[in-house]
């Protein structure tokens, strides 16, 4: 519990005294029985809470006067205290609120109404800081994620069974990295209560040797943002130079030292906007709560990079190309096991890319697309020249289409498979230019990898004492091989515009398809909102 929920905490403690002696003044058995069926009438319109009130003769949990009821209403009181903390909406779970409730509820009939409602509470306090407050598919069509939801019943059963503090505790995520997002909003809103970075940086480039207001500007901002120690130099001096790499590294940004037209502009972002991005973030994490995977591999789409994770420590790092930013090649957000690679890979292509790309093509030319194989229905190549295009469209068209194993195939030498539904993996490209771009919005949605072999390597290392020498021994073959790994790896395609690296830096990401925004949108319109914070 904060330090601010300490103070508020010991006045809940007094109006709950008030509370337990107005229970105690009825009769004794009248008050019982009309507890009870106050707690079964308004329990019967929630069919977990009905349930589960059934089961126990519809005694509460909350209302009562024993020690174990007392310490379920400190630890439920505390933990709402503590909502906004983790970018919750704080109005749903005001304490003052609830207990002026409380102490209002002077019949049984309404104590009964005010535990079933503490139920309820509890039950969607639960549930949105441990795999949170939205639901991710109805905000962002392209999240696919299947969000680890707890039973209601079971929830409820689980916490009344056990040490109510201690349950609470363990609802939100306890990943690292939610651990590091949490302490990260903290500090933002220590900073936003101080007027967060202070003023925005005037336009114009600004490099080494430059001198007047807007490098003073830019020195003070860098200072309230971290990057750099305290300076009283109004020059660019080799100090704001280096305080300027540091950000650009922690923005995604090519770390040249120069203040051009993307730093000036990521630079003077408010601290309220990054603020928003990490609750997004928190959000996000709430929707992955449960093990990654001791080994896993995690693609995060605004930060174009493909990592080998093991234990939290990244041990292997490439560029990522992924989907270009319309709407219907976007790389979509889900999490799978990869079971296999297929070295020197056909290209079998997607049906979307062959009605609307090269259905067109061939209708203005039958021997265009040449390098790729045209079959039919039972895998038989066609001749071009028999066939007149033009009396297909993208509902009737009968064939495939099919790029036999090459260094020009598409999908270049290897394919990383994690069969899912979309049809989206990870892959080798012959167009390798496209990866000394800063933004890498290229593919029809499947992830392009700039080191794929050195990917391979690093999966096979697990299973043979010579990776690459096994790799290449199927690659020179030029027959197309599956690979099995022995030991399937978790992938997590993930979109994040804050995240934190394991040593703690806080690390900020162009939200490229929009996404973060429409979630912070539908957050604010739950009534999650970006606070300031003293003390």
């Amino acid at each position: 519990m904060s330090v601010l929920s300490a103070n508020r905490f010991s006045l809940f403690m007094v109006a709950l005294l008030g509370f337990v002696v107005t229970m105690l003044s009825a009769p004794a058995d009248a008050q019982v029985t009309a507890f009870r069926q106050a707690v079964a009438e308004n329990a019967a319109r929630d069919e977990a809470l009905a349930e589960f009130y059934r089961a126990r003769d519809f005694e509460g949990i909350w209302t009562g006067t024993t020690s174990r009821d007392r310490a379920r209403r400190n630890a439920l009181l505390g933990a709402f205290a503590d909502a906004g903390d983790h970018g919750l909406p704080t109005a749903d779970y005001d304490p003052d609120r609830i207990m002026a409730q409380l102490q209002a509820a002077d019949t049984p009939a309404e104590k009964g109404a005010m535990e079933v409602y503490l139920s309820q509470l509890f039950l969607q306090y639960a549930r949105d800081v441990q795999t949170g407050i939205l639901r991710p598919g109805a905000v962002v069509s392209a999240i696919k994620r299947d969000v680890p939801y707890r039973g209601r019943l079971a929830l409820i059963t689980a916490f009344e069974r056990s040490s109510p503090a201690g349950f609470l505790a363990s609802l939100p995520p306890s990943s690292p990295e939610y651990a590091r997002l949490l302490r990260e909003k903290l500090r933002l809103e220590r900073l936003l209560a101080e007027g967060g970075w202070g003023a925005p940086v005037p336009g114009g480039r600004l490099e080494t040797g430059a001198s007047g207001p807007a490098v003073v500007a830019l020195r003070d901002r860098l200072v309230r943002m971290g990057y750099m120690n305290r300076s009283a130099t109004q020059v660019y001096d080799a100090a704001i130079q280096a305080g300027v790499q540091r950000f650009q590294q922690a923005h995604g940004l090519n770390p040249d030292g120069i203040v051009g037209e993307g730093t000036l502009r990521a630079i003077n972002v408010p601290a309220q906007t990054r603020l928003q991005s990490v609750i997004v973030a928190m959000e996000r994490e709430r929707w992955m709560n449960r093990p990654r995977g001791s080994r896993h591999i995690w693609v995060n789409l605004t930060d174009f990079h493909a990592i080998i994770m093991d234990n939290d420590n990244p041990t292997f790092v490439t560029r990522s190309v992924i989907g270009a930013r319309d709407s219907d090649r976007q790389s979509p957000e889900f999490s799978d096991v990869m079971e296999f690679m297929v070295i020197n890979p056909s290209w079998y292509v997607p049906r979307s890319i062959i009605t609307k790309e090269y259905l067109p093509m061939l209708q203005r030319n039958p021997n265009a697309v040449s390098h790729i194989e045209i079959t039919d229905s039972r895998g038989r190549r066609i001749n071009r020249g028999a066939v007149d295009f033009s009396q297909y469209n993208r509902s009737n068209f009968p064939y495939s289409m099919r790029q036999p194993p090459s260094r020009g195939n598409a999908l270049g030498l290897v394919k990383f498979m994690f069969p899912n539904q979309y049809n989206i993996y990870l892959h080798d490209t012959p167009a390798k230019n496209l990866f000394s771009r800063q933004t890498r919005t290229f593919s029809h949605g499947c992830i392009r990898l700039n080191d794929p072999f050195e990917f391979a390597y690093e999966l096979l290392s697990r299973q043979t004492s010579d990776p690459q020498g096994f790799f290449h021994s199927r690659l020179d073959t030029g027959r197309e091989t599956r690979v099995d790994l022995e030991d399937p790896v978790p992938v997590h395609i993930v979109y994040r515009t804050a995240f934190t690296h394991t040593t703690g830096q806080l690390n900020f990401r162009e939200d490229v398809y929009g996404r973060d925004a429409r979630i912070w949108r539908a957050l604010a319109n739950e009534g999650v909102a970006v606070r300031a914070i003293g003390g």
